[in-house]
């Protein structure tokens, strides 16, 4: 087989592959929606205390899996795939303007930030998160709170600089700053070394799409621009300023949040040559693009070193993706060690069943005998293949992560058809919780970060 050969069937299998990956995102966006509704109509018929925390699920699975994946794939549609001056969230939609410009090292950056009174934000973590929602529901002081993570070139912000308000994080100056690609050059033909975000967290409520408790901004985002260079210049002299005029054309928007924005397009460049970087010297770093909003990129020519720090990276996705798989397994374990013990209660009952469809008694002890011990040599071997598949996709297949998704799909659906109307018991609760974990599952594997790592693993052992 020679080269274009080789060529043409991997891009072939590559674009099969990446039909199945499109089919699993939208199918995960309607099973989110599917699974609301299921919670929903549970909570409906309960009634009772049941309605209320079933109701508050169902919000939970609308506003941070069904919407979020909604707009993932809509916003892939009609949202450009380059720059515009606005930064992106990780599911697409447009965040808040892009409306400050540094030039100088990451070094002089930190200097010039930190002698202006500015707190590096600490990264999202479950600790980090947690100590953040009780800071603010507590009113108490977390100087260094993270912020949302948002996208500019296909990744997040590098890191972030916040001022608290009033000690507490409800209320904030925050600033998020990227790192420009090398060579990479403004609208105009202007070069500069990081571009920024800037906005002031006035109060926390909901998103208007999404739904999500998250911090509401001030309108003016010009004074936020304003207020950064200011702090700035006023702590270091020796910093200037070159203003971009009608760096953009001025706008009133809204953000991905449904906050109101409006700017009047100025861009301020913060020159921070001169400043002296008294901080270590920073680390070479390559832009690893592992999320929803990079450009088309040619897998076949991709650097080696760009795929052996991906080979080493791995996104939480896949991470909790095989997390809930194990889960999934166990609870599925659980039923069949129940079934196992209950074999002669459901034998009789499963008789019963037959005779009453008119079976003979011989064939009925026959057939309810092969229908239980199919039932549970098939979830017996659906354990191990769910296992076997999980490890592999954990290791980076790629195939074996799609095989895993359509496995959790059909332990979706099929699922669901032992669930009935009416009172809540805990049997549906845990059929409910079942579909839900593995619908989940898909959300996470079929997410951008997820389907890259796998395909660069699979592409560097090729």
């Amino acid at each position: 087989m020679n080269n274009h050969s080789r060529v043409t069937r991997g891009r072939s299998l590559w674009s099969l592959s990446t039909l199945i990956d499109q089919s699993f995102l939208v199918f995960a966006g309607l099973a989110s929606f599917w699974l609301a509704w299921l919670v929903w109509r549970e909570a409906w018929h309960s009634g009772g205390w049941w309605m209320v925390g079933l109701f508050i699920v169902a919000w939970a699975i609308t506003a941070y899996l069904a919407l979020p994946r909604l707009h993932r794939i809509l916003s892939s549609l009609y949202v450009p795939n380059y720059f515009i001056g606005r930064a992106r969230t990780a599911d697409g939609l447009l965040g808040d303007p892009v409306n400050v410009a540094c030039r100088g090292s990451e070094a002089q950056l930190h200097q010039a930030m930190t002698a202006a009174g500015w707190v590096l934000a600490d990264e999202i973590t479950p600790r980090s998160s947690w100590r953040m929602i009780v800071a603010t529901l507590m009113h108490r002081s977390y100087p260094s709170a993270p912020v949302s993570t948002a996208f500019l070139f296909g990744r997040r912000q590098d890191f972030a600089y916040q001022q608290e308000i009033d000690g507490t994080p409800g209320k904030r100056h925050h600033v998020r700053f990227w790192r420009c690609p090398q060579g990479w050059l403004l609208p105009g033909g202007h070069q500069v070394d990081w571009l920024a975000a800037g906005t002031y967290d006035r109060s926390v409520g909901l998103s208007l799409f999404t739904l999500q408790v998250t911090h509401k901004i001030d309108e003016d985002t010009d004074v936020e621009r304003n207020y950064i260079v200011q702090t700035v210049t006023k702590s270091s002299p020796i910093v200037t300023v070159t203003n971009l005029k009608d760096f953009s054309t001025g706008y009133h928007s809204r953000n991905a949040y449904g906050d109101s924005i409006q700017t009047d397009g100025d861009l301020p460049v913060l020159e921070l040559g001169h400043v002296p970087a008294t901080q270590a010297a920073e680390v070479e770093r390559h832009d690893v693009i592992l999320d929803g909003t990079t450009h088309d990129e040619d897998w076949s020519e991709r650097h080696d070193t760009l795929l052996q720090e991906l080979w080493s990276r791995r996104p939480p996705q896949i991470s909790f993706g095989i997390i809930l798989t194990v889960i999934a397994a166990l609870i599925s374990l659980m039923n069949l060690v129940i079934d196992v013990m209950g074999w002669e209660l459901y034998h009789q009952e499963t008789v019963q069943a037959f005779l009453a469809d008119g079976w003979p008694m011989a064939e009925s002890l026959i057939g309810a005998k092969w229908l239980i011990g199919g039932a549970i040599v098939l979830t017996a071997c659906w354990i191990v293949l769910t296992l076997g598949l999980a490890w592999r996709t954990f290791c980076g297949s790629d195939r074996s992560r799609q095989i895993l998704m359509m496995s959790a799909a059909v332990a979706a659906v099929g699922s669901s058809w032992s669930l009935t109307i009416g009172k809540l018991t805990w049997i549906t609760a845990g059929l409910l919780a079942f579909i839900g974990i593995n619908i989940v599952t898909i959300i996470m594997l079929s997410s951008d970060a997820a389907r890259k790592f796998t395909r660069t693993r699979s592409s560097y052992r090729s």
